[in-house]
Order: structure tokens, then sequence, then C-alpha cells
């Protein structure tokens, strides 16, 4: 009798080879590395500027620690001394803590030793003067554009490099392996190289594994930062001398960044920027004004490379890494039927070609190895590797390069990955229990994870909570995935049709257009993010907050209309309508007819010209400042912008005037210098389409009932108008009844020659002055009596290094009746007219 079996398929089997695998039933989150990797990253921290010594104490006793743990719970005890069961396992705990501490600690005292060993930090002690041979390390990157009193500071190349030859003058060369920062200063001296001329420098071009011979002199690394020997800077007129060039991948990976850029070239301004920093982290085209728009709205993880960017690129071989946690999955893998250990292997190929392509520095080997987090679970199919296998990758990542341990982008990076590890599913199951569709509970959590974590480190280094952050994050997140692989695809297209890059590059211009518009919308909100202590004390402040707000919000859930109500109050406090602003605060006041914006050391003035309307002198150093000061003035039109003269704290701020306004043109004085300010000035209104003119003595204006006459400097070259402070254009205005005169930063000659002028009849007893150059103490007497003014007022900077304004000036203007109201004590001024009759003058002053 022949007896007949039915065999039943294995459905985990089944299920694995079809591409989705059920992963095991498995108990809590194992969190047995995680202390391991935290103890190898403070001893990482502490031990990179111990002494040497320290380091080798640390080695040998964590050894020693761990070598008699490991005995005390093996087989070398009899067994009536050994541990129990418990015991021994908490006992290797504990002796693996210690090795990763001794190894940690071994890493980081040879990391540190290099930056102390070797003749190149004694050379930079004496400032000395040297040949050397240098090997690039990471790609060049630009200063960012600095206002330091009148001038901008020069933008100069940074290069991080490694010396590996050095030579002083009447010496012999000596090998070393030191890391230095080379800082590349502009060539023309008498001017500042403008951002866009340092873009094109041979310099900024040069890839990373280049080795260059340079003349420079060393000086010590106070500012390059802890992680150099010294810093050496370099005349930039003669552009690098290359005695060896690039390595093979990095030339690889520079085709195809350059290919990139190519393809990107004929895009509007914001997407052309945007795409090669969404994709390999190439932020060389991001200006000032767009990556503080990003900071404002912590979108700047979108412009570096992240474990984002990888991310995204495995959720389309494996679907999203959070389905990794569950018997689904999606994407390309599983819909080809590729097995899942399979899969993982691609993945891993593909983390190599990231690595290749986004240069395999340390912040590029961390975003891969924190974006790889989810092969292993994907290899395992087990929900608890996620967090030991980012346990693994921090450790690996501190002993690769300890230097890791004191970077604020570490932090980030990890918190941020945790966070969507452990916190996000959480609240994600939580939200959905209360109704919320699947996809928002989702991408709500992962922000809001993300957001709680970070938000403390990020207010230590920018002193500032962001309360757009989670909107723009959520808004930005449809975007970014097609953003990110449409650029990819570009990348990839370049070096062999770059017809086709462009065409996919135009298409990937979308999305990222869409994310710069998020980042721009958010960023000009009123109430975008308020101001924070930034030191680590503001940091546990800002986390206990968080930790309220959670228990309070958890509580919230239970209740829609308490929900409601909050989210109408968050919006009412981000988006600060003017009649309710105006209201609570009284700022402005309903009839102001001039307002000194806070702008710190610097002039930024507003006259009112008109609901919604306002003639702008002076811009102020920083864009920022200016357009936050018209913002609370509700002035969407600028009929004019005067600048006085060309200095950098006068026109530095020019973008934040221009920025969303509807400007008529821009007057200016004759006399362009600084001539590298003039030409921004220029450049600036060029890309808005607006008329450059020139302003001179006798011009008279009207737009409303405000009316201005000119009455310096006077037409052609004067004999006391030798520099930019002279050459300022003065005002005599009226307005309200009132008249103020506006003296730009007019130095005694100028003045003295201004209180002889014809003009000089209609410049007697006036009600308001803005005072010469921030009060500083040169002043005309003769000029200050005539104008015998009732109010005065100072725009000057708090703890400013002049010493604006000067005492005796005060002095000088009180003897005369003045009141003198100054910004960096009592905050923007508003200047009314009164009501006791004509000529009486009240003050505004709005605190900050």
């Amino acid at each position: 009798m022949s007896t007949r079996a039915r065999v039943v398929p294995d459905a985990d089997a089944e299920a694995e080879r079809q591409g989705a695998f059920r992963p095991r039933e498995e108990g809590p989150t194992d969190l047995r590395l995680v202390p391991p990797a935290l103890a190898a990253w403070a001893t990482a921290a502490v031990t990179l500027h111990a002494p040497p010594g320290w380091a080798v104490t640390t080695v040998a006793a964590s050894v020693l620690v761990a070598v008699v743990l490991l005995a005390a719970g093996s087989r070398l005890l009899p067994a009536r001394r050994r541990p129990a069961e418990g015991a021994r396992v908490t006992a290797h705990a504990v002796a693996a803590t210690a090795l990763c501490v001794a190894a940690a600690a071994g890493s980081a005292g040879l990391h540190g030793a290099d930056v102390r060993r070797g003749p190149v930090p004694e050379l930079a002690r004496e400032y000395a003067r040297v040949v050397a041979e240098v090997e690039v390390t990471a790609d060049p990157r630009l200063t960012r554009p600095r206002v330091s009193g009148p001038h901008m500071a020069p933008v100069s190349v940074l290069i991080e490099a490694e010396v590996r030859r050095v030579k002083r003058a009447g010496t012999t060369a000596r090998a070393t392996r030191a890391p230095v920062l080379l800082i590349v200063d502009p060539g023309d001296r008498k001017r500042t190289a403008t951002p866009a001329e340092q873009q094109g420098s041979p310099w900024r071009a040069l890839l990373p594994s280049t080795r260059l011979r340079v003349e420079a002199r060393l000086a010590p690394a106070r500012e390059g930062g802890d992680r150099f020997a010294a810093v050496l800077r370099v005349d930039g007129r003669d552009g690098p001398h290359a005695v060896g060039g690039p390595s093979t991948p990095q030339r690889l990976a520079g085709r195809l960044r350059a290919g990139l850029r190519e393809a990107t070239e004929d895009l509007p301004q914001d997407p052309r920027a945007l795409l090669p920093g969404l994709v390999v982290g190439d932020t060389a085209r991001v200006t000032p004004e767009l990556d503080q728009a990003f900071r404002e709205t912590d979108l700047t993880h979108t412009l570096a490379v992240s474990g984002a960017n990888f991310t995204i690129l495995l959720a389309l071989l494996l679907g999203p890494p959070g389905l990794a946690q569950r018997a689904e999955r999606r994407g390309l893998a599983p819909r080809l039927g590729i097995p899942l250990r399979t899969t993982a292997v691609l993945g891993a190929v593909l983390s190599l070609a990231f690595v290749v392509v986004c240069r395999p520095d340390p912040s590029v080997l961390r975003a891969a190895a924190c974006g790889s987090v989810a092969l292993l679970a994907l290899a395992t199919g087990r929900r608890r590797s996620l967090v030991p296998a980012l346990a693994t990758a921090v450790l690996l990542l501190l002993l690769y390069d300890p230097w890791l341990a004191r970077s604020y982008g570490f932090l980030l990076s990890v918190l941020a990955t945790g966070a969507l590890l452990t916190l996000a599913p959480r609240w994600s199951e939580a939200l959905r229990r209360h109704g919320m569709p699947p996809r928002l509970a989702e991408a709500l959590a992962a922000a809001g994870a993300a957001q709680a974590l970070c938000a403390p480190v990020v207010a230590v280094l920018s002193a500032r909570v962001s309360l757009v952050a989670i909107p723009c994050n959520l808004l930005a997140e449809a975007a970014l995935a097609p953003a990110t692989v449409l650029g990819f695809l570009a990348l990839a297209a370049a070096p062999v049709a770059m017809p086709l890059a462009e065409a996919v590059a135009w298409c990937a211009g979308w999305p990222a257009g869409w994310i710069a518009r998020v980042a721009r919308t958010g960023a000009a909100m009123p109430g975008a993010g308020v101001d924070w202590p930034g030191s680590w004390a503001g940091a546990a402040a800002l986390g206990a907050v968080t930790v309220a707000v959670l228990l309070v919000g958890r509580r919230l859930l239970r209740h829609p209309w308490w929900c409601a109500a909050c989210a109408l109050l968050l919006v009412l406090v981000v988006v600060q309508p003017r009649p309710l602003v105006r209201t609570i605060t009284g700022w402005p006041p309903p009839d102001w007819r001039m307002v000194m914006c806070d702008v710190g050391q610097g002039d930024a003035l507003v006259l009112a010209a008109g609901e919604g309307s306002g003639v702008v002198v002076d811009a102020g150093p920083d864009p920022e400042s200016v357009d936050r000061c018209l913002r609370s003035l509700g002035v969407t039109r600028v009929p004019l912008v005067v600048l006085t003269h060309f200095h950098a704290d006068h026109v530095a701020g020019l973008t934040g005037v221009l920025r969303g306004r509807e400007v008529g043109g821009i007057g200016t004085t004759a006399l362009e210098e600084p001539a590298d300010q003039a030409a921004a000035v220029r450049s600036a209104a060029a890309a808005a389409g607006l008329p450059v003119t020139r302003i001179v003595a006798g011009e008279r204006r009207r737009t409303g009932d405000l009316s201005w006459e000119v009455v310096w400097p006077p037409p052609g070259d004067h004999p006391v108008a030798e520099g930019p402070n002279d050459a300022s254009v003065a005002m005599l205005v009226r307005t309200g009844g009132l008249r103020l005169l506006l003296l730009g930063d007019l130095e005694p000659p100028a003045q003295r020659a201004l209180a002889r002028s014809p003009a000089a009849r209609h410049l007697a007893g006036v009600d308001v002055l803005k005072v010469a150059h921030h009060g500083s103490a040169y002043q005309d007497p003769g000029l200050v009596s005539l104008a015998a003014p009732r109010l005065a007022l100072i725009s000057t900077g708090e703890d400013n290094s002049y010493g604006h304004p000067a005492p005796g000036t005060v002095e000088a203007l009180r003897a005369q009746g003045a009141a003198v109201l100054r910004t960096d004590r009592d905050g923007a001024l508003a200047v009314v007219p009164g009501t006791g009759g004509d000529g009486e003058v009240e003050v505004e002053v709005a605190r900050h």
C-alpha cells in the first residue's frame, strides 16, 4: 500500500522568496549596544584634547577592567566562585563597554596627537612663512559675506588639507602629516572679491586628493577649529600650483557633479541653486539669503549630504524604511520579485556608489552609515536590529574619525535617525488611533519626533527656535523625494546624454522650486521663530519645555476642540496679523512718520509714504534685520530706496529691502566708493530690474504728503567730499507737519560746508535730527547749533567697538535742548506728530 504525502510549502520561505518577508515576533527593542556607543562617544570627545598620557592610561585601565570581568564570568574560575547567569551577562556587557572605551581612547589619542606633533604647530606659533606640500581633503568652500564696520570682510576660499612636507626658508623640507585649514585670500587687497568672483576662482575648482605646493604664512588655528594643527594663509593671485592630480574616484565624482551643475545651468535661480545641494550636497550656488531662509525653517538638512538622501534612494529599492518593521514591503525589489537578501546586496552596492559620488569624507560616510540602518533590518527581517544597527554605525564612525564626537552635524544626524527609529513609530500609531490618515500620521510623527530631539541642539547653534519647522518640513517632504530621485537621474545621465539630463533636471526643478518657496514663505512669517538662549542651559530648558508640551499634547488629543484652539493660537503667533499685533503691542503707532530701524551698527530709516508704502533711506548691514523691520511696519511698496553712501553698514542689507516688495528705484550718491560695494548695489539692482540714479543737492521730490529736499552733496566734485562719508546724501524731510534732517555719515568738513551752503537757511530749528555717523565724536558744533533739534536719534549697535555714540556728542546735543534716543538701548524708534500744536514731536519706542 502506497501512501502519498501532501507537501505544504513553508509560508515564510515562500514569502521571503517573493520579497514579502514577515519578520519574526520579537520582544522589546534591543538596547545592548547603546551604552558602548555612548561611552565611546564621550571618551572620544574628552580624549581628543587630553594630555597624551591620558589616552594611554585610559586604554590600559579599560582593557584591564574588561579582562577582569571576562575572566570572572568565564570558566577560568572554580564553579563555586562563578557569578550567576544574570551577573555574568552584566559583566560581559560592562566588559564590552570597557573595550569600546579603550578603542575610542586609542583612536582619539592618535588623532589628537596628529594635531599637536610635528613641525607645523611649532612653526604656526612663530607665524612663519613656509613652502608646503599639501593634499586637499574636502571640497573648497567660501566664507559667508560679513560686514565689518563700514567694509565687507573679504570673501575667502577655505580648503581643508593635510600638510605632507613643509619647509621654512633656509632649512630642509620635513615630512609630516598634519591637518590644516588653507585660507585663500583674494588677490587684490584694494577691493573685496565678490562671492561670484570667488566662485570662478581656480582654487574653488580643486578636487579632494589633489596635491598642491603653496607659499603661505602659518598661524595658530584659533578660528579654523580645534581639529586643525594650523591655518595657512595663501595669496590667491597666482592660482593653485598642483603637483599631483586627484584620485580616480574623485575625478569620477568631479565629472558627475560638474555634469549636474551643467544640466541645471538654465533653471530658474532657486532650483538652479538647490538641486545640486539636494542631490550631492553641492551648495556653491546657494545665496546667503536663501541659506538664511532654510536656517529659519530648519530645512538645512535638505542642503547637506545626509541620511535622508540615501534613505530616499533605498526607498526606491525596498520601500519606506518604516515598513521594514512590518510584513509588507514596497519598492521596486518586491515588485520585481527580487529575493530579500539579494535586495540587501543591491542596497549595499547603492551605498558604495552614493559614497563615491558624494565624496568619501566623514560627513558622507556618516550619511551612508546612518542611511544604511534599514539594510540590516531588511537582511535579517528583524525589527530589533534597527537601533543596534544605528549604535554600531555610530561606534564604527567614531573609531574611524573621533572628531565626529565634537561635531554638531553628527549629533543632529544621530538624533534625527534615532527619533525616526524609536519615537516616530509610536507617535504614528497614536495618531492613527485618534483617526488620522496613515500617511499623514507617519509624516507628522516623523517630522515631530525629529524636531523634538534636534531642536535643543539647533537652539545652541542658532540661539533661535523655529515655530514653522514642522509644517515647513511636512510641506517640503512631499517634494523632497521626487527632486532627489530626478536629480540623481540627471546626475547619471549627464555624462552620456546631456540633453536628456537637462530635460530630467527641468522636471526636478519643479519640486526643488517648491521646496525653496516653502523655505522663503516660512522664513517670511513674522513669528517664524523666537529667540532662545544659545547655550547648553538653554538647550536643557528647551528640552524641558518640549517634554511639557508633549505631555499636555497627549492629553489634548482626546479633546478635538482644544486641539483646534491650540492650532489656531499657533497660527496667530506665526502669522501675527498686523491689526492684532498693533492692538496688543501698540507697534507700529497708527500715525508714524519715520521709523529708525534697529539694525545694529548701521543705518536704516523708513519714511511713511501712504498705506503700506515707505521710502527707505539706507538698508543697514544685514538683509534680515531691515526686512524684519519693514515687515513689522507692513511696508510692501517702496517708491525709492536712498543709499546715502556705499559703506557696507548702509547698503549690505539692500536685498532685504527688495525681498518680496514692489520697489520703484534706487538713488545713490555720485561717489562710488568703496568700488566693490557700489558694484554689489548695481548687481542687486540689475537682478531686480531696477534703475539706479544719482542724487545731488537741489533735488526735490514728493510722494503723498511726504516731501524731501536733497541738501548734500552738491553737483560735481566738491573739495571737502574726499571720502565716502563726506559724499553722503543729506536730506531735509517734511512730513505730517514735522521737519526731519537726515545727515547720513557726514564728517565735520562736509557738515561745515553744509552749514554755509544756500540750503542752510532751511535747516534752522528742525524737529528731528538723525545724528551723523552713528553719533561719533566727529561733529560740527555749528551745524548742531543751527539745527537745534527737539529730538536727536542715533542708530548704533549694542557694545560696538567704535565707542558710538561718543559721550561728548550726546552731551552736546542735550546741551542744545534735544532729547537723545539711540537704537542700541531703546530699540526701533518711531516718530509721530504730536497733538499739542505745530512742531510738537512724540516718539514711540519698540523694545525688542
